[in-house]
């Protein structure tokens, strides 16, 4: 029993010292390093409106109707996309018909939509989902073919939406990582405070 007990002893304070570092000081560790480093990504990236109101998070992707704003990418997130909770892809690969008969359709709505060609190229962005459903950026060149529309519909000069999609694209990290990227929402908004 004694030697036991001997055995049983480190083991507790192998125990004891593993949940005091593992549940205690690392994840002290790692909220300090983000809050210090990323406030706003570890915040959620929310956007709060001058009146305290907050309209959304930066990072995540939301549905936008209407001809007088940017439209995101499709969502495959939840019965009717966009859900942070259901975050998720179609999951539909390359041969797949039914995302080929998507694809062909969301190709046409969008030249309809937005007064192109019918055989004028459509960005992959603008017809297929990103792998979360919550890619809260377009392309620039998905933002550009919006832009005449939403000028339109706005009643705005299209060189003054021009600019704010200009102002509101992000560049590549560090200046070589990744693509730049329109943020919709962050667009959006800026538009809605230009009639204010």
């Amino acid at each position: 029993m004694k030697a036991f007990f001997s055995e049983l002893r480190p083991a507790m304070m192998s125990t004891v010292v593993l949940v005091v570092v593992c549940c205690g000081f690392y994840p002290l560790a790692v909220t300090g390093i983000s809050q210090w480093a990323f406030k706003s990504k570890a915040d959620g990236g929310l956007i709060v409106d001058k009146n305290g109101e907050i309209r959304g998070s930066a990072l995540l992707g939301q549905s936008f109707t209407g001809e007088k704003y940017f439209r995101p990418r499709p969502s495959a997130a939840g019965a009717n996309g966009y859900d942070a909770s259901s975050s998720s892809g179609s999951n539909l690969g390359p041969t797949s018909q039914k995302l080929a008969d998507q694809i062909k359709e969301r190709v046409a709505a969008y030249r309809t939509e937005n007064g192109l060609a019918a055989d004028e190229p459509v960005p992959a962005d603008a017809v297929t989902a990103s792998a979360s459903g919550l890619d809260p950026h377009i392309s620039p060149a998905n933002a550009a073919l919006q832009i005449a529309r939403v000028a339109r519909a706005r009643h705005l000069p299209v060189e003054k939406v021009g600019e704010l999609v200009a102002s509101n694209t992000d560049k590549e990290d560090l200046g070589l990582l990744g693509d730049p990227g329109v943020n919709v929402l962050k667009l959006n908004l800026a538009l809605d405070q230009l009639r204010e």
